[in-house]
Formats: structure tokens, sequence, C-alpha cells
């Protein structure tokens, strides 16, 4: 199977984008940068300097105020636009991978558009299906870690087994950190 890199896949993607979309990423890529962030601080930096010289007054405050909500309220969309096409990039990836993995569930394909409590419940189906390894889930800030039953190897070490999908494999278990 030919790979892809990134670059070159987004690169020759972004021509059929939508010119927002377009836009989106090059913000994006802009804002990320360090460069953006120093000039953000020398912005800042500036107008607080500049604060004697304009007697602290109302119309200086403003300035900033002004400035800053514009700025977030535009890169409110910016950042929506870029993460929404990314998820769904991201499920589109993932839904490809339980479609042509032999033993996957593909009652979780568009997992997203579950109810909550089927998720919930999707969930603890999947924790009871982990044998022999460890999975630990977090729900409402609980961490929850189950092993299965470890096996002593000839050399002494405890290992359990556990399916991957296509074939089964020895985990070594090791004790918690205390």
């Amino acid at each position: 199977m030919a790979h892809k890199s990134t670059t070159s896949a987004s690169s020759s993607g972004d021509r059929s984008l939508p010119l927002f979309a377009k836009f989106s990423r090059a913000v994006e890529r802009q804002v990320g940068r360090s460069t953006t962030f120093v000039l953000a601080v020398g912005v800042v930096l500036v107008w607080a300097i500049s604060g004697p010289l304009f007697e602290w007054s109302d119309t200086w405050q403003l300035v900033i105020n002004t400035g800053t909500t514009i700025v977030t309220f535009l890169m409110v969309f910016v950042i929506q636009n870029t993460q929404s096409r990314d998820t769904t990039a991201l499920h589109l990836k993932i839904d490809e991978l339980i479609r042509v993995t032999a033993k996957a569930r593909d009652e979780l394909l568009g997992a997203e558009d579950m109810s909550d409590k089927k998720i919930v419940e999707a969930r603890e189906t999947l924790n009871e299906l982990a044998v022999g390894e460890e999975v630990v889930v977090e729900s409402n800030h609980t961490k929850v870690a189950r092993k299965a039953p470890a096996k002593r190897r000839a050399n002494g070490r405890k290992t359990a087994a556990r399916a991957n999908g296509r074939k089964t494999v020895a985990v070594e278990v090791t004790a918690p950190a205390r």
C-alpha cells in the first residue's frame, strides 16, 4: 500500500476546497506559529507602553478591547471550520479502519452519532471484550483498569494473551507503580 505524505496529500486536496476552507487553513497555519504569538505579544506591549502617551484614556483602552474582541470573534469561525474538517476527516479514517478490520464491530461505524447512553454501553462492552490487556477508561474523572488473569512463562515472567483482531500475542503484565 502506497503512503502519501501529509504535505502532498493536503496540498493536492487544497485545490478543490471552498474559498473559506482555504482561507481557514491558511490562517490556522499562520496563527499556530510562534512568530505570530511573538507578534501578538509585541502589539500588547506597544499598546501598554503607549498608555502614558494617551494618558490612560478610555479611547486607549477601547482600542485594545475592540481589537481583541474582533479578532476573537472572527477566530471562532476559522477554528470551528478547521476543527470540523479535521474531525470529519478523522472519523472517515477511523471508519475505514473499522470497515477493513476483520474482527471490528461494524456497529461502531458512525459512533459519533450515537446517543450518550449507547456510547456508554459500547464502551462497557468493549471493556469486557478486552482480554489480557489493561484497559483504562476515564469516565466522570474516574479511572477504571481491568486486567485479565496472568500466566507464568518458563522464564518466570507473567504474561497474558490478548486478541488484537488478527492474531493472539503475548503481553507482559507489569505490577502497577505504587
